[in-house]
């Protein structure tokens, strides 16, 4: 009975694989298939020709779309952002989650309560005044405006600060008799120690802001300026880009980075949702 019940989750486990996996290996196939050979009567997962069935993979799709597209553009423009919006961010969220963690100060808790009260307001109803400040500071249609109104989170703040919670309270103390300041036991003390839970808040961070099309979309007028999926949302919209295979090859483009990023810190996103999940 156990091997029964053992090989009916292996088989349900494949089935479910198979369901995430294939709509996946079926865009990457279409990416280097010619038009012609795309709609068939049967279909066909390998790149061949439909009229001699010989191998016909091609390339150009994706010298399409990284060109005429516009897509290389913007693939640098993402990592670009990325790049600047991720560090930063962590470092702010990580300075506010100490001190509401480890700092006593008037207010603190009840503070900490209202923001998390605004996680509450849906964050589209937040849209427009968040371009009315970002036009204020003059960071409309700029990169800066891309960066630094994204640049604190309640839902990373919150992850954070239960982590630093769940740290022994004797390491701190011994620091602080050692004569050690706040930003000294922050930086050689709880960083060191708050690694899986920074490497799950960093890469759900570069997640977010890779996939994110709503603020580009609304904070930037100059095509220079466009992220990765702004622009595939534009190649899609055009009467030559919205082709099938010119699509897949710019959705391929656009996920390979993260797929990498999965595969690299699988182990960290699991080992920071446990330790997230754990009460010191």
């Amino acid at each position: 009975m156990r091997r029964a019940a053992k090989a009916s989750i292996y088989v349900a486990l494949v089935l479910l694989a198979a369901v995430s996996v294939v709509p996946f290996l079926w865009m990457l196939a279409t990416s280097v298939k010619h038009g012609q050979d795309i709609y068939t009567k049967v279909p066909n997962l390998l790149p061949v020709d439909k009229k001699t069935g010989e191998w016909a993979a091609t390339l150009g799709n994706y010298d399409y779309v990284l060109g005429v597209g516009g897509l290389g553009r913007a693939f640098v423009n993402s990592v670009w952002v990325c790049a600047i919006l991720v560090p930063a961010k962590l470092l702010v969220d990580a300075l506010a989650a100490y001190a509401f963690a480890r700092i006593p100060f008037p207010g603190r808790d009840k503070l900490f309560v209202i923001m998390l009260g605004g996680m509450m307001v849906p964050a589209i109803t937040l849209l427009v005044p968040r371009i009315h400040v970002t036009q204020a500071l003059g960071m409309f249609d700029s990169g800066w405006g891309l960066i630094v109104p994204n640049v604190a989170s309640v839902l990373d703040i919150f992850l954070l600060r239960q982590f630093f919670l769940s740290l022994p309270g004797e390491l701190e103390e011994a620091a602080l008799i050692d004569g050690a300041g706040r930003m000294q036991i922050f930086w050689r003390i709880v960083l060191p120690l708050s690694k899986p839970v920074l490497a799950v808040v960093t890469i759900t961070s570069f997640l977010f802001h890779w996939n994110d099309l709503v603020w580009p979309l609304v904070v930037t007028n100059d095509p220079e300026l466009y992220t990765l999926p702004l622009a595939l949302q534009q190649l899609v919209a055009s009467p030559d880009g919205g082709r099938a295979y010119y699509i897949m090859a710019g959705a391929t483009l656009a996920v390979l980075p993260v797929i990498g990023v999965l595969l690299v810190f699988q182990r960290r996103i699991l080992q920071g949702i446990a330790f997230t999940g754990l009460k010191g």
